[in-house]
C-alpha cells in the first residue's frame, strides 16, 4: 500500500470524472491524499499539473501528474496489479472494454447538456441521452450475456467504475427535473446494474450525498450556471 504522500488526487466533489478515479483508488486499497479544487478559482497546482486541459481529475504519483480519467484508471490498474484488475488480460477483451469505456464516458457530458437544455425548457432535451442509454443497454447485454448480478468490491472492473460514477446521481436529477432519467422499464439492464453498484458500501461512501447534489442542481437550475 502506498504512503499518503506518494499518491494525491486533485478532484471536485461533484465531478463524475474525479469520482471514477477516487473509487478506483479505494477499490485497489490505496491510501491517497485528496485535494478539493474550486473550478471557478483553479489552484496554481492544478494549472501546473494539468496545463493542457486545466481540469480535474489529476493524479500525482511520486510527484508525477497523470490526467484524464480513463488514462488515470488504466494507469492505476497497470501500476498496482493487485486484484481486482480493471481490464482483462486477453487483448481482444481489453479492446472491447476500452471501446465501451470510451462510449460510456460520454454519458456524463450528455446528461449535463440535457440538464442544461431541459431547465431551459428545450423540447426533447434528453433524447440524445436516452439514445446513448439505449445503445449501452443493448451493448452490455451482449458484453455480459449471463447478466451482471454478482457484483462485489472484489470484482469491479473498468466499466463498473465508469457507469456507476456517470449515472450514480441520476436520482438527484430526477428529483430536480421531475422526470424519469433511468427507467427500469426502458433500460432494465442498466438500471439494475447501476442500482446494484450503488448498494456497495465502497460506492456509497464515494458518491456525493444525495441532498448536496440536489441542492447544487437546484442552484444551477435557478442561476443558469454550468457544472
Amino acid at each position: 500500500m502506498e504512503e499518503e504522500s506518494e499518491v494525491t488526487l486533485h478532484g471536485m466533489w461533484i465531478s463524475t470524472y474525479a469520482k471514477k478515479v477516487e473509487l478506483a483508488l479505494k477499490i485497489k486499497g490505496l491510501a491517497f491524499e485528496y485535494v478539493e479544487e474550486d473550478l471557478s478559482n483553479k489552484s496554481s497546482l492544478l494549472l501546473k499539473y494539468n496545463p493542457v486541459y486545466k481540469k480535474v481529475p489529476v493524479l500525482l504519483h511520486h510527484g508525477r501528474p497523470v490526467s484524464e480519467s480513463l488514462v488515470i484508471l488504466e494507469y492505476i490498474d497497470e501500476t498496482w496489479k493487485n486484484e481486482p484488475r480493471f481490464l482483462p488480460d486477453d487483448p481482444y477483451e481489453r479492446a472491447t472494454v476500452r471501446f465501451w469505456a470510451t462510449y460510456c464516458l460520454q454519458i456524463s457530458d450528455t446528461m449535463k447538456k440535457a440538464f442544461i437544455s431541459a431547465k431551459e425548457m428545450e423540447e426533447g432535451a434528453f433524447d440524445p441521452f436516452f439514445e446513448k442509454l439505449k445503445v449501452i443497454e443493448e451493448g452490455m447485454k451482449d458484453f455480459f450475456p449471463g447478466g451482471r448480478s454478482i457484483i462485489g468490491a472484489d470484482n469491479l472492473g473498468l466499466l463498473d467504475i465508469i457507469i456507476v460514477c456517470s449515472l450514480g446521481t441520476y436520482k438527484a436529477l430526477e428529483e430536480v427535473l421531475g422526470m424519469k432519467i433511468v427507467d427500469p422499464h426502458r433500460n432494465p439492464f442498466v438500471c439494475s446494474w447501476v442500482t446494484t453498484l450503488l448498494e456497495l458500501p465502497l460506492v456509497k461512501e464515494t458518491m456525493p450525498p444525495h441532498d448536496k447534489v440536489v441542492s447544487r442542481l437546484e442552484f444551477i437550475k435557478q442561476n443558469g450556471f454550468t457544472f
